[in-house]
């Protein structure tokens, strides 16, 4: 499927304040929260129109993380709404099915851990770390299992201008050694020689709405470069601890065959693994991105 080039976005800002304030016209969208998230309706994302994919483009831009009910889509056409926002990335180390680009996304009883258990942004120890990331539910508990995300935006807005400027041009590691080494050895995958490791600025720039984003996480981030060892060590578990206050965060409820995507360039987010012995399932395509600014 051809890349939509999503032309109503470009300029500073996608054109932030005069988009915003008009009516989406093929596609419904009730916010979560005044902040981040909302819910799309009216659209099938086996088979959206090129008015809709547009409008979704811009309902992604301004909330972060968009979310979908009642989808059934086959893993071609899973796969194919990705590609509509970019080549897929393929993940360093988590088992797929069927694609490379196709990750499996599952916990049950016999699951020694679920995905995504602590606050992150998805694979950002890559040089290159992934635009966004598509969920797709397809089997989902009772209870339970709900996703939180956070407004990296926010976060950064919420800084004093001393701690901005202070942050401003500092850079940070982010590895993939600690989360991925033996992390998928209960589903046969074998460890690869070497995992991602990447050096990316502590403050990036949204390359499409402009913004400032604060980009370090729990998951990934190891190490602020160019200060002494003990000052990062508190720099960054102060920095965690503000990127997870509720006020920038938005909670999804899942349901079977509910999709979920978001924006790994301005937000975080952390699964909640309550729900065993049930079992969640589902498969993730990620879309590739590019080196943060």
């Amino acid at each position: 499927m051809n890349h939509v080039t999503p032309s109503h976005l470009a300029g500073p800002r996608y054109r932030h304040e005069a988009e915003a304030a008009q009516p989406y016209r093929s596609i419904t969208v009730e916010k979560l929260t005044p902040i981040i998230g909302a819910e799309i309706g009216g659209v099938d994302l086996a088979r959206p129109t090129p008015e809709q994919m547009q409008e979704i483009h811009r309902a992604f831009a301004e909330n972060l993380v968009i979310f979908f009910r009642d989808q059934v889509m086959t893993p071609e056409q899973h796969l194919a709404f990705g590609q509509q926002f970019g080549p897929l990335h393929i993940h360093p180390a988590a088992p797929t099915e069927g694609h490379p680009a196709l990750m499996i996304i599952k916990a049950d009883r016999n699951s020694p851990r679920a995905n995504g258990e602590f606050w992150h942004s998805d694979v950002s120890c890559d040089e290159e770390p992934p635009l966004g990331s598509i969920l797709y539910i397809k089997e989902s508990p009772a209870v339970g299992g709900d996703t939180l995300f956070a407004n990296m935006y926010a976060a950064y807005d919420a800084l004093s201008d001393r701690m901005k400027t202070y942050l401003e041009g500092l850079t940070a590691v982010h590895d993939g050694e600690e989360i991925y080494r033996g992390t998928y050895a209960n589903v046969g995958v074998q460890d690869k020689p070497v995992y991602p490791r990447a050096v990316h600025p502590v403050i990036r720039t949204h390359p499409v709405t402009g913004r400032k984003a604060l980009f370090v996480n729990k998951g990934f981030t190891r190490r602020i470069l160019d200060i002494p060892v003990d000052e990062s060590t508190g720099l960054l578990a102060y920095l965690f601890e503000h990127s997870a206050n509720p006020l920038f965060q938005c909670r999804f409820r899942w349901r079977t065959n509910s999709v979920a995507f978001w924006d790994n360039r301005c937000a975080q987010h952390r699964a909640m693994w309550d729900y065993w012995p049930a079992t969640r399932y589902g498969n993730r395509v990620t879309i590739q991105g590019d080196r943060p600014v």
